[in-house]
């Protein structure tokens, strides 16, 4: 149930807090109030269309949140949740489930089982035929035959998947294998070996840059052997004279002598280098091939060496599974057939159990139209066993009525009259009470079109959903009225010349004064005589 409602800047709502409660909620007041407003509020809480146009004048933004009380079971949380969504101008959404930010698809997937809305224009899965089955499964309640076909159908589907999987027809399969083997065999004669690129690379780069490398080697070797290592020698032997003298002077001939060495070692390292640094122009050529067909691979199969050889071992599997197709199409031929067998057989026995108790259920429905005075209209829940086969049975359930003598059957949604409709769906919720799975239910003027005998049974059909769940309706029926648990007046109010709506919870005194103002116009002692016997019936 919804405990607290919060709306800010949506039409003239400037700003409203609601605490709702349990039972009948019951919305009334002025024309023009904002009462919709409130409606459409919690439809766009349950992911709704929302237009730019609802912002309230002068802001750049909308926000609603309402603090919800799920109990166990149901959503898998047992606890308050905060869900919230804002809207800007700019046309940017921010909806959020408990502080966590989610998208408006994800919003209105997790609030489609918490909040049903109901108005003349507005019967959402009511009126949708693919929704009519959960209604019919919701009543008859489990079905051990439904949930062992459904384990049965999605090991149906792996193996539809499977066989699509088998790359088409005859000709099809031949030529995948053509290029799969031709990919195979080029990957193959390339003899790839790991790291070979990164040594491709870096002899490419010596080759392109020899010249430069012998030059500067040739002037680093005549600088060390024409100069360095002789300064160094004549050093030596100049220091060698006195090293006698001192001990500083004999190590620091020690010293020279050991830099004396290592500059040879570097010259005949550098002279070994510029030696080494030759390529001829067949062997630039074969690198520059190589490194060509490599990167050509790379192109085709993969970013480096490990990933091309894993395509490789990747296609020489796939190449032996299609050679060996035609064993393994025909295994899952048969596990197909099997599996087809078993789904049919189980799809049998649940079409007998829904045609059994669609028959109750429509009659059940029936009765309740009868009570809604609507006397000649008459429910068939029309259950079609398909060829197909659907993750629910092979069953299409639709809701078709026949509201007058002499006319035929029609899909609910083909219902015409915005009073019909809201009969039809109250009656059926009435049957659907104990077994639906929404907890919060809300009627946007419901009564629309109806008086007299027809609105007291409207009265007591929503008195008895909201035993089960929470029930807010908008209503300018005082038998509606009386029977509220907790009614909110809903009025205008101007300051500084803008408009802003307000929300008054009415005690029973009030309750009172508002019924009769709206069963006769204005409160007085006859209109106030007749609210109280209406609420004297609802404490009886």
């Amino acid at each position: 149930m919804i405990t607290t409602l919060h709306i800010k800047n949506i039409g003239i709502i400037e700003e409203l807090t609601i605490d709702l409660s349990k039972g009948l909620n019951v919305l009334t007041g002025e024309t023009g109030a904002g009462k919709t407003l409130i409606i459409d509020s919690l439809s766009i809480l349950a992911g709704g269309r929302f237009s730019k146009e609802m912002i309230r004048k002068g802001e750049t933004n909308s926000f609603v949140e309402a603090c919800i009380y799920l109990p166990e079971n149901e959503k898998s949380i047992d606890g308050n949740i905060i869900i919230s969504r804002e809207i800007n101008l700019n046309g940017r959404n921010l909806c959020k489930i408990n502080g966590r930010m989610v998208t408006v698809n994800e919003l209105k997937n997790f609030m489609i089982n918490i909040i049903e809305i109901h108005g003349q224009h507005d019967n959402q899965a009511l009126l949708d035929n693919k929704y009519h089955i959960d209604y019919l499964d919701g009543y008859i309640g489990k079905i051990e035959e439904k949930e062992k076909y459904q384990e049965k159908y999605m090991y149906y589907l792996e193996i539809q998947k499977k066989l699509k999987e088998n790359y088409g027809d005859d000709k099809q399969r031949e030529r995948k294998l053509d290029l799969l083997k031709y990919q195979y065999e080029e990957i193959k004669g390339a003899k790839l070996k790991k790291g070979e690129d990164e040594e491709l690379e870096n002899k490419r780069k010596l080759i392109m840059n020899s010249e430069k490398i012998v030059d500067n080697l040739k002037e680093a070797d005549n600088i060390l052997n024409e100069s360095a290592i002789d300064s160094i020698s004549i050093a030596i032997r100049a220091m060698e004279k006195i090293e006698s003298i001192d001990d500083k002077y004999s190590e620091a001939v020690s010293n020279l002598k050991n830099v004396y060495y290592d500059l040879q070692e570097i010259a005949r390292e550098i002279s070994n280098n510029k030696e080494e640094v030759y390529f001829d122009e067949e062997e630039r050529n074969e690198t520059e091939e190589r490194l060509d067909q490599i990167n050509s691979l790379k192109r085709k199969y993969g970013n480096n060496i490990e990933e091309i050889l894993e395509y490789k071992e990747e296609i020489k599997k796939e190449i032996e599974h299609i050679e060996n197709l035609e064993e393994y199409t025909n295994k899952l031929k048969i596990e197909q057939e099997k599996v087809e067998e078993e789904l049919n057989e189980l799809a049998k026995k649940i079409h007998l159990i829904r045609e059994e108790k669609g028959k109750i259920l429509s009659k059940k429905i029936n009765v309740e139209l009868q009570e809604l005075e609507m006397k000649n209209a008459k429910i068939n829940i029309n259950i079609e066993k398909k060829d197909t086969y659907f993750k629910d049975g092979k069953d299409l359930v639709a809701f078709y009525i026949k509201t007058n003598l002499g006319e035929d059957e029609k899909e609910l949604s083909k219902i015409a009259s915005g009073g019909e409709i809201s009969r039809i769906m109250l009656g059926i919720k009435k049957v659907l009470a104990d077994t639906d799975k929404t907890s919060i239910l809300i009627f946007d003027e419901i009564d629309t079109g109806i008086s007299g005998k027809a609105a007291n049974s409207v009265a007591k059909k929503l008195s008895h959903i909201a035993k089960s769940h929470q029930v807010l309706c908008i209503s300018h029926l005082p038998n509606i009225a009386a029977l509220a648990d907790s009614h909110y007046y809903i009025s205008k109010n101007v300051e500084n010349e803008r408009t802003s709506t307000k929300v008054k919870v009415l005690n029973e005194e009030e309750k009172l004064k508002e019924i009769a103002r709206i069963s006769a116009g204005e409160v007085n002692e006859i209109s106030i005589k007749y609210a109280t016997e209406l609420r004297n019936k609802k404490a009886s």
